[in-house]
């Protein structure tokens, strides 16, 4: 067996603080800057999950969750996409042997990862040949590889599959003009019907298999990292720069009140009762998720690391989770965006751009609140769901 190497802090402080530097420049591009990229290649943050027997670091999967969180106080963009690169590194050692051994000869491996099955791939010896348009591709523009959701087989036998394909496959559509998360460059992706591309079999894995963490690379590398589910993990590790973000407006409150003097009261803001609840407030909301985070991703660790399968009630209750962590971070920026007075709203002011970004962060469909609970709901009490329900 490979030994695992170490896992060494790789978002130093000074990493995060570059992001912040850079947050504005980030948004106005609508993607990375290259300073970003290259200071992501040289931390090494992206092998933090990429299996030891291709030179990875092999980390619990829980390492990757904190230092998103963090950066996150930097620019909420950047850390979405740079956990997103994180996360789709994981996603590869999912796959087949020969297609990881294909993939992770680049590095840094730099993948988008649109899992909505708005492809088709037709049967074809050997593979399948694939086709569709794919949107929220967020990291695209400094991609080198992309996964993409399809309905595979012949129209008898369809099942949902992620496919791994080269950049050089695809045509990127410049459609990502929003009001947040700009920076995350989630452009559509495009494989002509006309000119599809070819996708050998051992590049294709089964959606069932990923979601109930037996896919191929769950039983190929010795490591529970690899047999965590994966909407549990895409859940909370796309919530997490939620989290942070509302960390990082609570800090940037909590200066604002010692330095601002309101209007025709001639007193700071720190004097005042309410500004000092809502702060408070904001605190004790913020530690009851990380209690959540720490409590939900400490069970389901356990459970893979025991061998046992992480049934789907468990792993409904886990979407829920991140959901609710995402509704209360977004609810504490408002509550104190609020509360900040109408020069919060100058757009070099980082409040307004954390609230607009969180704002559209909380669109992701994993993050529906609603069905997130009756989802969770349903298991709970026997109910049947869907067999493709995003659990």
């Amino acid at each position: 067996m490979t030994a695992v190497a170490e896992p060494t802090p790789t978002i130093t402080d000074d990493f995060v603080a570059r992001l912040t530097q850079r947050a504005g420049e980030a948004e106005r591009l609508r993607r990375l800057p290259a300073e970003t990229i290259t200071d992501l290649a040289e931390s090494g943050f992206t092998e933090l999950l990429v299996p030891a027997r291709y030179g990875g670091r092999q980390a619990p999967f829980p390492d990757i969750l904190d230092p998103v969180r963090r950066m996150a106080h930097g620019c909420t963009s950047s850390a979405w996409t740079i956990g997103f690169y994180a996360l789709h590194n994981w996603m590869l050692a999912l796959f087949s042997e020969e297609a990881q051994t294909e993939a992770f000869a680049t590095r840094p491996f730099l993948a988008p990862a649109p899992l909505a099955p708005t492809g088709r791939g037709l049967p074809e010896a050997g593979g399948v040949r694939l086709s569709g348009r794919w949107s929220w591709a967020t990291g695209v523009m400094e991609c080198n590889w992309i996964m993409v959701g399809a309905l595979c087989g012949p129209d008898d036998g369809i099942y949902p599959a992620l496919a791994l394909l080269p950049a050089s496959d695809i045509r990127v559509e410049d459609v990502w003009h929003t009001d947040g998360m700009c920076a995350t460059g989630s452009n559509d992706v495009v494989i002509a019907s006309e000119n599809p591309a070819f996708v050998p079999e051992h590049r294709l894995a089964r959606v069932t298999d990923i979601y109930g963490g037996t896919a191929p690379g769950a039983a190929l590398h010795d490591s529970p990292t690899y047999r965590w589910p994966m909407v549990p993990a895409l859940a909370f590790l796309a919530a997490m720069p939620a989290l942070g973000t509302a960390e990082q407006v609570t800090e940037i409150y909590a200066e604002r009140l010692c330095e601002r003097v309101l209007a025709y009261e001639f007193v700071k803001q720190k004097d005042k009762p309410i500004a000092q609840a809502h702060l408070a407030e904001a605190q004790v909301r913020l530690r009851a998720l990380r209690g959540l985070v720490a409590d939900t991703v400490g069970n389901i660790d356990a459970t893979v690391t025991a061998g046992d399968p992480v049934t789907r009630d468990v792993r409904a209750a886990a979407r829920l989770a991140a959901a609710h962590i995402v509704r209360e971070s977004k609810d504490v920026i408002t509550l104190l965006l609020n509360a900040s007075g109408a020069s919060a709203h100058f757009l070099d002011n980082p409040l307004q751009r954390a609230k607009r970004d969180v704002d559209v962060l909380a669109g992701h469909v994993i993050f529906d609140y609603d069905t997130s609970r009756e989802l969770a709901g349903a298991l709970r009490v026997g109910v049947k769901i869907p067999p493709t329900a995003m659990i």
